[in-house]
């Protein structure tokens, strides 16, 4: 197998990570847990479910509404980037995927947002790249659509919107590591974080509300401990040229469970300029086959959430 450029750089920044993860005091090897641990939890046949209370930036303001994300393991078709039907029958075709839907619901003003990113990243850490993600939105005026898959040249993106300067786009980039990615990542292997200079696609959600061109931008990485809680980490990114950063917080240990995030962008400049601070905080947590639970008896388990 030929590595190319760009992925053994990868490599080598996230052998950074580890190195400065060590030098911090955290064993990469502690936060590794055994094969036993690791499919206990993850493949068991259920998903895990988070709550979140959410305060969201947008428009100049911030608005009240929740957030949920939803990580489980499935087989997924290496080649046509969906969930496999029969994947004892797919031989070298099925990968195991971790996937994460991040849903956030909020209202502005009189109309509501729905929003949904999905992540499909392989389990097997030989493979540096989410396969596919994707962004929904929609709104009073109207929705979008947003898709990149990971192919040999790289990224293919495909986005649908109402926008005339966005709708119909089809493009295709040089692959690298995507923002959204870096979700699974955390649930994965934390201690191989990219840390330092890099350059990341940022999250398609932050893409949908700024209007952006998709290309990576120049970030900066680090990993810490939080200054409150030494069971918790930090993983934080700084978009110079975006004025954006974002922090995600999670367990130390594994299974690494994400309690929260918090996103800060600037917009306007000069006098005019507004920082504006998106943030989520863990409200509750279940694990369950919740595809099962699709009856009216089954609407107690969002009240246990504190979902609406």
């Amino acid at each position: 197998m030929t590595i190319s450029t760009k992925s053994a750089q990868f490599w080598v920044v996230s052998l950074a990570g580890v190195l400065l993860w060590t030098l911090a005091g955290v064993s990469p090897l502690d936060a590794q847990p055994s094969n036993d641990t690791f499919a206990a939890y993850w493949h068991s046949g259920q998903a895990e479910l988070t709550s979140y209370s959410l305060e969201q930036a947008r428009y100049g303001e911030v608005h009240q509404g929740h957030a949920v994300t939803i990580f489980v393991t499935e087989d997924f078709s290496r080649s046509k980037h969906v969930k496999l039907d029969n994947p004892l029958s797919a031989g070298d075709d099925r990968v195991p995927v971790l996937k994460l839907n991040l849903d956030k619901k909020f209202n502005t003003g009189i109309y509501p947002y729905s929003m949904m990113t999905s992540v499909f990243t392989p389990v097997d850490d030989a493979t540096p790249h989410a396969l596919k993600i994707t962004t929904s939105s929609q709104e009073w005026c109207g929705h979008t659509f947003t898709q990149l898959n990971r192919r040999d040249e790289g990224y293919h993106l495909q986005e649908f919107s109402y926008f005339e300067s966005e709708g119909d786009l089809e493009a295709t980039f040089e692959t690298a590591m995507s923002e959204d990615d870096l979700w699974n990542w955390i649930r994965l292997r934390p201690e191989a974080l990219p840390q330092g200079d890099v350059k990341l696609i940022p999250g398609s959600m932050y893409m949908r509300f700024k209007h952006v061109a998709w290309e990576p931008q120049r970030a900066k990485a680090s990993l810490t401990g939080d200054d409150e809680d030494p069971g918790l980490m930090v993983y934080h990114l700084d978009y110079p040229e975006l004025r954006r950063q974002l922090s995600i917080t999670f367990e130390k240990d594994f299974p690494h469970r994400i309690e929260g995030w918090q996103e800060v962008y600037t917009s306007g400049w000069g006098r005019g300029a507004k920082e504006l601070t998106t943030r989520a905080q863990r409200l509750e947590r279940l694990k369950l086959d919740y595809w099962t639970k699709n009856r009216r008896v089954d609407e107690d388990l969002r009240q246990q959430l504190r979902l609406p």
